[in-house]
């Protein structure tokens, strides 16, 4: 691992981390039988997984970054290789969803045909959302009713390639499940459990995202109002105010025996929750919005995080549940001009984190996460978005872009991430800053 203890990380240095990431990367890819590209969720495994959460269409978002970011013209073309591996397998996956099927892969493939001009990923994004359409029973398409696997992620997925009328289709399903509370509503995340979410990845915020964002894209003010019903019933049960925001990861608690009552990443957390309430910022017009969303960041910045305080409560380093999702978080808060020095100066404890635990040698970088019940707990590491090196990656880069002054948005936009406001103001910028530990 890189030390960084009572030493300084430049940010040249962070770039040439995660070139290494991509380095590493690239090599465990899988060459697919007409020439394209396709990768495991980790080096040891045999199958590939195409998905977004884990698979080929996340790291696609890196690559598009790596070639945005370095002008590199190379990882142009092995994304446009990952795209023919990702279109030939449209047709045998089994998931239609956002995160863990066809529409994220579509969503990455129709991308592939904006940013490169691929008339073949575009025509596979068509053929995809076809698919996804005609799968679509009217209410659901699975068990998970939420937004990484199941009508939120879809209905995000459709607006985002174009098609606002099936988006919301998708979603109006939720106006007829919505349960009332006494603060509002929420849904069940799949059938038969008691335990109602309440974060961004399976629970109530992110539905209401979707909800939100669709019907302000579409003009239906029903799909709005019952977002912000959601968002009322999730903000009521807050135990961090008045400073910050923090609710738990469930009532009743779901899977008490494997789950952590609060989190603080993307998934289930106060750094998750901010993108919501960023989003409702820049939609209904109301300032309490922000000053919710600088509530989550409160949180965050006090809870200990990046430290492995205690067995379970912090061993990710990825981008869904760990450092570098929380650093998605910073970048999008110095890019805004939100929270001043202090998201520069916590941007940097997570890069600094982030570089004494990657795992460098002549084969690149990587990261392992841990999982403190197994033995070995030091998990072997992944290649992907979420809990793996691509979602890593991507951050680092923009870190950088971000202290030289550059681009804060991204090649490749997370639906359920919003854009950095067009109204952000004073960003901090610092030209070959130090990254201390």
């Amino acid at each position: 691992m890189t030390a960084v203890d009572g030493t300084t990380v430049q940010v040249d240095e962070v770039e040439k981390l995660a070139v290494d990431g991509l380095r590493w990367l690239v090599a465990a890819a899988r060459e697919t039988a007409d020439g394209g590209l396709a990768w495991p969720t980790a080096p040891s495994q045999e199958r590939t997984d195409p998905t977004l959460y884990s698979g080929t269409a996340g790291i696609v978002s890196v690559l598009l970054e790596a070639w945005r970011h370095l002008g590199d013209d190379s990882y142009a073309d092995l994304a446009l290789r990952a795209g023919r591996g990702l279109a030939a397998a449209v047709d045998g996956h089994d998931d239609d969803s956002l995160y863990f099927g066809r529409s994220g892969m579509a969503l990455v493939l129709h991308t592939l045909h904006d940013e490169l001009g691929d008339a073949a990923c575009g025509t596979a994004a068509d053929h995809a959302m076809t698919l996804v359409r005609s799968h679509f029973d009217g209410e659901r398409w699975g068990e998970l009713f939420e937004l990484m696997g199941g009508n939120g992620g879809n209905g995000l997925a459709a607006l985002a390639v174009g098609d606002p009328e099936f988006a919301v289709l998708a979603v109006e399903p939720y106006l007829r499940a919505a349960e009332k509370t006494p603060w509002g509503v929420t849904w069940p995340h799949r059938p038969g459990t008691e335990a109602r979410l309440h974060h961004m990845s399976h629970g109530t915020l992110g539905i209401a995202y979707a909800l939100v964002r669709i019907g302000h894209a579409t003009g239906r003010a029903d799909l709005v109002d019952l977002g912000l019903a959601g968002v009322a019933d999730v903000v009521a049960r807050d135990e961090g105010g008045p400073d910050g925001f923090l609710v738990p990861h469930s009532t009743p608690q779901f899977r008490p025996d494997l789950i952590e009552p609060v989190s603080y990443g993307w998934c289930h957390g106060p750094a998750g929750d901010a993108h919501l309430f960023r989003l409702l910022r820049d939609t209904q017009g109301d300032p309490a919005w922000a000053a919710l969303a600088d509530r989550c960041w409160h949180t965050v910045v006090h809870s200990g995080i990046p430290q492995r305080l205690r067995p379970g409560f912090w061993d990710n380093n990825g981008r869904c549940c760990g450092t570098a999702g929380v650093l998605a978080l910073a970048g999008d808060r110095i890019a805004e001009g939100a929270g001043g020095q202090e998201a520069y100066d916590f941007a940097r404890v997570l890069v600094a984190d982030l570089a004494a635990r990657a795992v460098r040698d002549t084969d690149g970088a990587r990261w392992s996460n841990v999982e403190h019940r197994a033995t070995p707990s030091d998990l072997e590491p992944g290649t992907g978005w979420a809990q793996g090196g691509a979602g890593i990656v991507r951050e680092l880069l923009r870190f950088v872009r971000l202290s030289r002054g550059g681009d804060p948005g991204y090649a490749f936009t997370w639906p359920d991430q919003p854009q950095v406001s067009a109204q952000a103001t004073d960003p901090i910028r610092r030209t070959g800053s130090e990254v201390t530990s």
